[in-house]
């Protein structure tokens, strides 16, 4: 009888010091594992701020979208020691429980993850933590994060649609009074222009000045006054008296531009609580001084009358008028918001062997 109480007393003095021993190595293990991921999200920290001051020291961002970045990411760093910490000292409030209820695992079990220290146990269960470095959600974010910032407050370049119509005309001799004389209609002569800029901002820092650049489409029409057509007679262009009553004498040309302007845009820009400014466009007066040039891709007259029977007759005439295939000018546009009051004048003469040039003015749409 003697026997078996010794046996029983060394028997339980024996699991309570297994037990005592595996209670030290989960809370050694967890201790670790806090040690491992303050290191980490430490390192990774220190890793994004050199990478963000080579971009500074390159030009590639500026010093408050640098202090802005460092901000973000030692926040993002901050929340990842706040949240991983909090599970590891959750475990180690389980563990101290198991203890206090005496459900730590025995040495034997223990033996299974023995040196392993991404294992606990709860209970008689083993547990394998895998502590994940997070450096690809990490760049994942910092990208997210970077993109996000400069977006708001480093944009320099935006994209318009760019629609305009109007009246058009030609000036002879570069003479503004020679429209008293003009041999076109003035409200009936038309013109429509379709296509896309790109605005860039000159500074890295949000301003008011651009560079505004693009392609564009445009349908020039001119309709002449009684009953008179274009002629092409050699290499000289004349304006002639059709013989027939016309109801319509439309000279067409299309031609594609390449306009080029600095823009004055005065839009207010936003700032954000933490110091940051977004640029913003089309939103205010806006000014843009500039030309064109470009090259003509057909041309066409168009002419309809009734003959003698009185049946309607439509005619379309091919031919290049002997206008000059390359065009070039300047323009300018004045206006609030995305409409404004467009203006564009041709340096170079409409037809060869002339002095008639060719002036137009309407309204610009510029849609971000």
């Amino acid at each position: 009888m003697k026997r078996i109480l010794l046996v029983l007393v060394l028997l339980c003095t024996t699991m309570a010091q297994s037990q005592e021993k595996t209670f030290e190595k989960e809370v050694i293990k967890i201790s670790k594992r806090i040690e491992i991921i303050t290191n980490q999200q430490k390192d990774s920290l220190k890793s994004k701020i050199i990478d963000i001051d080579k971009k500074l020291e390159s030009g590639e961002i500026s010093k408050e979208t640098s202090e802005t970045l460092k901000q973000e990411i030692a926040a993002y760093h901050a929340r990842r020691i706040e949240k991983l910490v909090g599970e590891q000292e959750r475990l180690l409030q389980l563990l101290v429980q198991d203890k206090t209820n005496g459900k730590i695992a025995s040495s034997d079990n223990l033996s299974v993850a023995e040196g392993d220290d991404n294992t606990f146990t709860i209970g008689n269960k083993i547990f394998r933590l895998t502590l994940k470095d997070d450096d690809d959600d990490d760049k994942n974010d910092k990208k997210n994060t970077y993109n996000e910032v400069i977006n708001k407050s480093s944009r320099r370049t935006t994209t318009q649609f760019v629609f305009a119509m109007g009246v058009n005309n030609v000036l002879n001799n570069d003479q503004f009074s020679s429209l008293n004389d003009s041999d076109y209609k003035f409200w009936q002569s038309h013109f429509y222009e379709l296509g896309w800029t790109w605005k860039t901002r000159f500074t890295e820092n949000p301003s008011q000045l651009y560079f505004k650049y693009g392609v564009s489409f445009l349908w020039n029409n001119l309709r002449l006054e009684e009953n008179k057509i274009h002629v092409k007679n050699g290499e000289f262009t004349e304006i002639q008296t059709y013989g027939n009553q016309l109801s319509e004498s439309r000279l067409r040309h299309v031609q594609m531009n390449f306009p080029m302007h600095l823009e004055w845009d005065l839009s207010k820009n936003k700032t954000y609580d933490d110091g940051r400014v977004k640029d913003r466009t089309n939103n205010g007066v806006r000014l843009g001084v500039g030309g064109f040039v470009g090259f003509k891709l057909g041309t066409r007259q168009y002419l309809e009358y009734d003959d003698a029977n009185g049946v309607a007759i439509e005619e379309v005439q091919y031919d290049n008028f002997n206008m000059n295939t390359v065009n070039y000018g300047l323009s300018a546009y004045l206006g609030y918001k995305s409409t404004s009051v467009y203006v564009k004048y041709d340096l170079n003469p409409l037809f060869k062997n002339t002095e008639t040039r060719n002036i137009s003015l309407g309204l610009r749409l510029d849609l971000n």
